[in-house]
């Protein structure tokens, strides 16, 4: 079983405290993939997405981000 992610609880205490910028501000920088995941499980299970349009969005847009390819430049 894996743990929690720091960086998610810290993000939804942000969200719930009414920072919505600031929340937004460390979706974007978000370490990995399985953070904003977690993220978004804590903030569903908490029901704030529903308040939050968009937190969703961003939160989504980050998944999408990171799960795509890399582009790197060739050697």
């Amino acid at each position: 079983m894996s743990r929690q992610s720091v960086w998610a609880t810290k993000v939804a205490a942000l969200i719930q405290s009414g920072n919505s910028q600031a929340a937004l501000a460390q979706i974007k920088v978000a370490p990995t993939i399985k953070d904003v995941q977690q993220l978004r499980a804590l903030l569903t299970a908490a029901k704030v997405l529903t308040r939050h349009p968009n937190i969703d969005t961003a939160t989504n847009d980050q998944i999408a981000a990171l799960a795509g390819s890399r582009l790197h430049r060739a050697p």
